[in-house]
């Protein structure tokens, strides 16, 4: 994953990197904005970092990236989706999806700062019930033919939207959370779960409660993939032990400088084959 600044690698020069190394796939997050006037604390703590107020566009970024690769995965980690239309969304992830002939991943989420979504109309004590309208109606229009959509937040009567994603019936949906009822999201709704690593205490437990929730809501545990966050960094040994416990993919956050973002990429690039 690249903080994809406008002071640091580009998503073109990163991508290349990855596929050139044998990486599975590259992410970039979403922040539209940070408002000058915050209240809501960092998740992480203290100081809200600088990349935050840096970040450049996912899609158009992702878009180029995808312009020079021919196999890399190409993900959002994540969409903030309560701060984006849904009708525009859909048409961004399945022109994303055609022009990378299927390589997109949708990761998701509905995001901490109240500010910022604010600032989109979007409330955020109702943030979740808006993201999974928002994700349902997409879903309809990914697959149908005339696609209406009516919900609290969320609604229209048949419209016709192409293109259609490559993937079918869409590209993965990805839900980042760590708590309980991110796992049950997930089991609702969504293809795959994505926490980040410093938010969970027993990861084993979770995994387990994820199969449950999965199972209980009519699905098969092995049909939603788990892809961890490693923010706190993650030593060979710490992949291989994720693996172990059924994790399918380990996404690491490398240093934003060009250089430093290079040799981050070439220093695990060995992991590849090892746990292939």
């Amino acid at each position: 994953m690249s903080f994809n600044t406008d002071y640091g690698i580009r998503a073109d020069h990163m991508a290349v990197a990855l596929e050139d190394a044998g990486y599975e796939s590259f992410w970039v997050p979403e922040h539209t904005h940070i408002p000058a006037d915050r209240r809501s604390p960092y998740p992480g703590g203290g100081d809200l970092p600088r990349p935050y107020y840096h970040m450049a566009d996912p899609f158009v970024s992702l878009g180029v990236a995808a312009g020079v690769t021919k196999r890399l995965k190409l993900a959002t980690g994540i969409c903030l989706v309560v701060e984006r239309d849904p009708i525009t969304l859909a048409k961004e992830v399945a022109t994303l999806d055609m022009l990378s002939d299927g390589r997109f991943l949708f990761g998701i989420g509905a995001g901490w700062n109240a500010e910022e979504m604010e600032n989109h109309g979007t409330n955020f004590k109702t943030r979740f019930k808006l993201m999974k309208e928002q994700i349902e109606a997409m879903q309809v229009i990914w697959i149908e033919e005339q696609a209406s959509y009516h919900g609290e937040f969320i609604n229209f009567d048949n419209i016709i939207s192409y293109p259609k994603p490559v993937q079918l019936p869409h590209p993965p949906i990805i839900f980042g959370g760590a708590t309980p009822l991110a796992r049950q999201r997930v089991a609702d709704f969504c293809d795959g779960w994505m926490p980040i690593d410093v938010l969970l205490d027993d990861l084993p437990e979770a995994v387990a409660d994820l199969q449950r929730r999965a199972e209980a809501a009519g699905r098969a545990a092995k049909s939603i993939s788990v892809t961890m966050f490693a923010f706190d960094g993650a030593d060979g040994d710490t992949i291989l032990r994720y693996q172990d416990l059924g994790i399918d993919r380990v996404v690491l956050v490398a240093p934003r400088a060009r250089d430093d973002a290079l040799a981050f990429v070439e220093r695990f690039a060995e992991m590849n084959a090892r746990v292939a």
